[in-house]
């Protein structure tokens, strides 16, 4: 598998480039003029697939987040604990903002919304 390829004049990522007129592969820089001929002509693509609970960027660790405001107003109802921590973002594909909650019981980490 081949490793990424990185400018000689920017140091920034090169990404693979076709040139049509010579029928060959190049890495190009996408900040400066840089380009330089493939050595390998195989291009890898790699494909993360996320679950639904990943795409709401909530992650599990969020009830320990210091900054954040807690309530003792709200009962979990996966695991009947009386504490959550609680803020607002977009929801996908709605207008608005939502709110959020996450069980603050370490075993639990239900998260729902208001």
């Amino acid at each position: 598998m081949s490793t990424m390829k990185f400018c000689r004049e920017c140091n920034n990522i090169l990404y693979p480039k076709e040139d049509r007129e010579q029928k060959i592969l190049l890495y190009a820089c996408r900040n400066c003029d840089h380009q330089e001929v493939a050595e390998n002509n195989c291009v890898y693509r790699n494909e993360v697939h996320h679950s639904a609970g990943e795409r709401t960027q909530i992650l599990q660790d969020v009830a320990a987040d210091p900054t954040l405001p807690r309530t003792k107003a709200v009962i979990c109802a996966n695991c009947k604990h009386g504490e959550a921590v609680f803020f607002q973002a977009t929801a996908r594909g709605e207008e608005g903002m939502t709110l959020f909650f996450v069980c603050c019981n370490p075993n639990c980490g239900h998260r729902w919304r208001d």
